[in-house]
């Protein structure tokens, strides 16, 4: 068992970006012997990109929802042309390499447990334990577990699709957003597409021109005729952080927002394709049962229904309040100010999971070690 201070669980931008501003108030990497405080970054992938490393090969950086520079390290010029599945990754390998994060994978956290200091350890790491005032965490992984005092939780999404349950059996393809490869898989079929997302609507786009489609949401879709970034943004994340402070389950942000009128919304649209259909109410082996109590066939089904926070190895620490969500303050978590969750509520997106990772390592450098502090890569970091 091995001794830290903080572990970092994810390794995509909101947990990159924690590691970088760990790095600049003054944390060391686990393997820097004699060093407190100290950090590590467990990743379950076996490569840097994080999620972006599975999205299908079709999401070019021409259509992804807005990717914004990694804290220190602006991107580079990209082809808008490139999938994003290969462009993203090589960005976060090279930042990786530029800042010598300590990121160990493929390492998958099992779960998080209060230990409150009454586990002893034994043999010596050459790292220097720091102490809690309310004792130490249990991170247990694959590859050994970790003793720590804190720990930023960045795992996103991706490995916690949202599949909705339906009555009936359906004897073709299923599949979720994150199984869908490219368009040419259902040339010639008849496909059901449903959700309500960015996602859904790209792919409704990009599926119905080798096939035939059908569109399928449980609401009204919203389409904005304009975006106001000062008006709605704010009004965005204040609704957002109302909900998580309140202890509500986080939603996608689209559900606070609504659809913008895209270039493959405007191009479905133009095309005919883009016609919403209430939700079917059952699956037959064939097909699936309209709202209506018609019967559509259907060679396949795609769930484009989103994805919820994956959180389940934080579950022994029973964050969760009576409303279903984690009460949050900032990124701590109202309960356990141990434990910080960044890519999470008001910091799904990549701007808002990159002042997450710095808001969360701030915090915990004040409860570590109170008083200023110098940076490891520049100028004095901010308290």
């Amino acid at each position: 068992m091995k001794r830290v201070t903080v572990v970092v669980i994810g390794a995509g931008q909101a947990g990159l970006s924690a590691a970088y501003h760990l790095r600049r108030r003054g944390f060391a990497a686990h393997s820097e012997a004699g060093a407190a405080p100290s950090f590590v970054v467990l990743d379950a992938d076996a490569a840097p990109g994080g999620a972006w490393q599975h999205r299908w090969a079709s999401l070019r950086m021409a259509t992804v929802n807005g990717i914004f520079d990694l804290p220190g390290m602006p991107k580079p010029a990209i082809d808008p042309g490139e999938s994003s599945s290969a462009a993203i990754p090589r960005y976060f390998a090279e930042y990786e390499r530029e800042f010598a994060l300590p990121i160990l994978r493929p390492v998958r956290v099992t779960s998080v447990r209060d230990i409150g200091g009454s586990l002893p350890v034994s043999g010596d790491d050459g790292l220097l334990p720091v102490s809690s005032d309310d004792g130490s965490l249990l991170v247990s992984t694959d590859r050994g577990d970790w003793l720590a005092d804190a720990v930023i939780n960045a795992t996103g999404t991706w490995t916690n699709p949202v599949r909705p349950e339906i009555p009936g059996t359906f004897a073709g393809r299923q599949l979720h957003t994150r199984d869908y490869a490219d368009a040419s898989e259902f040339a010639g079929q008849r496909v059901a597409i449903v959700g309500g997302g960015i996602s859904a609507v790209q792919l409704l786009e990009e599926i119905s021109r080798v096939a035939t489609t059908f569109w399928y949401t449980r609401r009204e879709p919203v389409f904005l005729d304009e975006w106001r970034p000062e008006q709605e943004g704010r009004s965005t994340i204040a609704k957002v952080i109302a909900d998580v402070e309140a202890g509500r389950p986080s939603r996608s942000v689209v559900s606070y927002t609504g659809l913008g009128w895209t270039d493959y919304a405007r191009a479905a649209r133009d095309r005919g394709v883009l016609v919403r259909r209430p939700m079917f109410t059952a699956l037959t082996p064939t097909g699936v049962v309209e709202a209506d109590g018609s019967v559509t066939e259907v060679d396949a089904v795609l769930w484009a229904t989103g994805f919820r926070a994956e959180l389940a190895h934080l579950e022994p620490l029973q964050l969760r309040g009576p409303l279903g969500g984690i009460p949050m303050i900032g990124t701590q978590v109202a309960a356990d100010p141990r434990i910080h969750l960044i890519g999470y509520g008001p910091s799904q997106s990549t701007v808002g999971a990159n002042r997450a990772g710095r808001e969360a390592a701030a915090a915990l450098r004040r409860r570590v070690s109170p008083g200023p502090v110098r940076e490891r890569l520049g100028d004095p970091a901010p308290a």
